[in-house]
C-alpha cells in the first residue's frame, strides 16, 4: 500500500483517537475507537485505489490515448471534437459500470467471489437475473470489447511510436504488440491488473502534467467556441 493510502488508514485512526479523548472515554473505548477509525480509513482507502483504477480502465481520463482518437475525426472544431470525446466519460463510466454494478448488488454472486472474478462475477450475476441467454450475451459482449480494445490500444501505440521516431519502426511494433497479447492472455489476471495499473500511472502522471500548461489555451478555445455559438 502506498504512502498515500496509509495516510488514510492512519488518518482514520487519528480521528477516532481525537473522538475518544475529547468525549471522555476510557483507555479501552479510545482503543475501540483508533480501531474503528483506522478500519474505515482503510475501507476509504481500498475503495480509492480500486475506484480510480478501474475508472482509468472504463474511461481513460487523464491518459491521454483517447486524443490520439480524437484526433483522427473530422471536424470543422476542435472543443466540438473534445465536447463528443466527453460523453464518451460518461456513458462508459455513469452508464455502463452502474447497470453493471446494480445488476451485480441484485445477485447474491458477489457474495461469494472475489474482486480479481470481475468478468465471471458479471456474466454469473446476469445469468442469475436472466437465464442462460443472459450470460450467452455477456460472453459475446465480453468477446467484441476485448477485441475492440485490442485494436484502439493497438493504434494508440502505434501513433505513439510514429510520432516519436517514425513509421520505420511499426512493422517491428505490430510484431511485439501481437507477441505481448498472447502472454497477457496467459499469465495470471492478477499480474495483468497490476502490470496494467503501473503503466496507466506512467501515462497520467505526465499527460497531467502537460494539462496543466495547457489550461490557458483549453480555456481561451472553449471561451471562443461558446461565445461563437
Amino acid at each position: 500500500m502506498s504512502t498515500f493510502y496509509k495516510s488514510i488508514v492512519i488518518a482514520g485512526a487519528g480521528i477516532g483517537l481525537g473522538w475518544g479523548v475529547a468525549e471522555g472515554y476510557g483507555s479501552g473505548g479510545i482503543i475501540g475507537l483508533m480501531l474503528a477509525g483506522g478500519f474505515i480509513g482503510a475501507t476509504l482507502a481500498a475503495a480509492i485505489r480500486f475506484g480510480v483504477s478501474r475508472g482509468l480502465f472504463s474511461n481513460e481520463s487523464g491518459l491521454g490515448s483517447a486524443a490520439i482518437a480524437a484526433a483522427a475525426a473530422k471536424t470543422n472544431d476542435p472543443v466540438k471534437q473534445a465536447l463528443v470525446s466527453m460523453t464518451g466519460t460518461f456513458i462508459d463510466t455513469i452508464v455502463v459500470c452502474t447497470m453493471t454494478a446494480l445488476v451485480i448488488l441484485t445477485s447474491d454472486t458477489w457474495l461469494m467471489m472475489g474482486i480479481n472474478e470481475a468478468a465471471e462475477m458479471t456474466s454469473k450475476s446476469v445469468e442469475a437475473s436472466l437465464g442462460h441467454l443472459g450470460a450467452v450475451v455477456i460472453a459475446f459482449a465480453t468477446g467484441l470489447f476485448a477485441f475492440s480494445t485490442l485494436i484502439g490500444w493497438g493504434l494508440y501505440g502505434e501513433k505513439a511510436l510514429e510520432f516519436l521516431i517514425g513509421t520505420k519502426a511499426i512493422t517491428f511494433y505490430r510484431i511485439i504488440y501481437t507477441f505481448l497479447v498472447f502472454i497477457g492472455a496467459t499469465i495470471p489476471l492478477v499480474l495483468v491488473w497490476d502490470f496494467s495499473d503501473v503503466m496507466f500511472g506512467m501515462m497520467a502522471i505526465p499527460n497531467l502534467i502537460g494539462l496543466l500548461f495547457l489550461i490557458k489555451i483549453i480555456k481561451s478555445e472553449t471561451n471562443r467556441f461558446f461565445i461563437k455559438k
